[in-house]
């Protein structure tokens, strides 16, 4: 299949017109011409990342969060991200990001998130998209049934992958979660969302200092606070099953990067 009708049918699922206007998304590398047989799927387009694409002979690599985000005035081989680029280039791998596009697609990264904790039933976005209120960032639905705070904690662990940086919260343990609401990657800009739909627990990632103790000293709902990387890599296997639907069961071979790539690698939480 040509690497052309790869990227249509990930814009097609992934449209870049719902992109925020500061993100870069679509192709990065790669000849549109090109032959595409395999392709990886990874949140970060990393050195380990682009090393697991060339020795799996990957000829695509689907990645949520940009290589290129800033503008740059070279892509020499002296940095990272050049070294990357020319990685890419001279193994014939091509390069394609979905980022916020993703975020607010239906289904999208909080999607993922909610199902991977134990969320069922239909989800609706925290904030809907003007266009489409299906779409959105966010996602809000409930648990089968009531639990603890210390037990959703103990199953947001359990159903994402794990990392150094773990799964915190804020709140009593004890407290009684139903509905959750949830934001794939950084998302302390929607806690005020998350207590206007009325939700127990608000779960997502990078959660701030100020902004979280300040979130909890108020009547809402409680916090917990995972990786950054971890939150948004159940969109992976996602993003692999919808591309595969479109394009057909066989025409591509297809795989998930469980690399770590969380910016974190050691965790000690001193003497108690």
């Amino acid at each position: 299949m040509r690497l052309s009708d790869v990227f249509a049918a990930l814009d097609e699922l992934y449209p870049p017109a719902w992109a925020e206007s500061w993100d870069a998304v679509g192709p990065v590398t790669g000849d549109p011409d090109q032959d595409v047989r395999r392709v990886l799927f990874a949140v970060d387009p990393l050195a380990a990342v682009v090393a697991e694409a060339v020795a799996w002979n990957a000829d695509l690599i689907v990645a949520h969060h940009p290589l290129l985000l800033r503008g740059v005035t070279g892509v020499a081989a002296t940095t990272p991200k050049g070294r990357a680029v020319h990685t890419l280039i001279r193994n014939g791998v091509a390069l394609f990001t979905a980022h916020t596009n993703a975020d607010v697609a239906y289904p999208g990264v909080s999607d993922a998130l909610a199902r991977a904790v134990g969320v069922t039933g239909e989800l609706r976005p925290l904030v809907p998209s003007a266009d489409d209120p299906r779409r959105g960032l966010g996602r809000v639905g409930t648990l089968a049934e009531p639990v603890t705070l210390a037990a959703f904690t103990a199953a947001v662990a359990r159903g994402l992958p794990a990392t150094a940086w773990g799964v915190r919260a804020a709140g009593d343990p004890g407290r009684t979660v139903a509905t959750v609401a949830v934001c794939g990657g950084a998302g302390d800009s929607l806690l005020g969302a998350a207590r206007a739909v009325g939700a127990d627990v608000y779960l997502t990632a990078d959660l701030r200092h100020h902004p979280a103790t300040e979130f909890a000293e108020q009547d809402g709902p409680a916090l917990v606070d995972a990786a950054h990387w971890a939150t948004e890599w159940p969109w992976l296997a996602d993003a692999e099953r919808r591309l595969t639907e479109r394009l057909g069961p066989g025409t591509l071979e297809t795989r998930v990067s469980t690399l770590v790539t969380d910016a974190w690698s050691l965790h000690d939480e001193g003497v108690k």
